[in-house]
């Protein structure tokens, strides 16, 4: 059973700072009720410290339902997220063939993640830097488009000399 990586990747929000996935999410990835997977974490709670699994406030489950497609996140009365680790932490406590295999996926999902962010981080962070350069040499790239502009606007045009004729000519 593998789940596709890009399936994960649209379910990982970013909340208080942190990438998280909700435990509904979870628990139709793993193939169990949303119940059932907040059962086991209820259990397991010495494993799920604040900066594991934290309760959304009505306001995040508010602003998160026009985001998720799902409207049964709206009237649900609590509703769990989970950061990477807590769900690393979830392999632990579902141990199910299908669990590890969605755990996997999800791990690789949140590796890739990563990567795109730091990508975009070092982008930015050489914008930045091209920006600052460039802001240095403003006045002197103005000069080059002014000389550009001249040389492209064409120059009135010149009255004709009359042309000398070569070759011999008769008195």
């Amino acid at each position: 059973m593998s789940v596709p990586v890009e399936l994960i990747e649209r379910r990982i929000y970013g909340i208080r700072g942190h990438k998280v996935m909700l435990d509904r999410d979870l628990a139709a990835l793993y193939g169990v009720e949303t119940r059932v997977l907040n059962q086991a974490v209820r259990r397991n709670l010495e494993r799920f410290p604040q900066d594991f699994m934290f309760p959304l406030t009505r306001e995040e489950i508010l602003n998160l339902s026009q985001i998720v497609i799902s409207s049964e996140i709206k009237h649900a009365p609590n509703v769990f997220a989970f950061t990477e680790q807590g769900v690393a932490m979830l392999s632990s406590v579902l141990r199910s063939r299908r669990a590890i295999q969605v755990n996997i996926a999800i791990m690789r999902a949140f590796v890739r993640l990563k990567r795109v962010i730091s990508t975009h981080k070092e982008l930015a962070r050489k914008l930045d830097l091209l920006e600052r350069k460039v802001g240095k040499h403003e006045g002197e790239i103005q000069t080059i488009f002014e000389a550009i502009r001249k040389l492209m606007t064409p120059s009135p045009p010149q009255p004709e000399k009359p042309r000398r004729q070569i070759g011999f000519h008769e008195a």
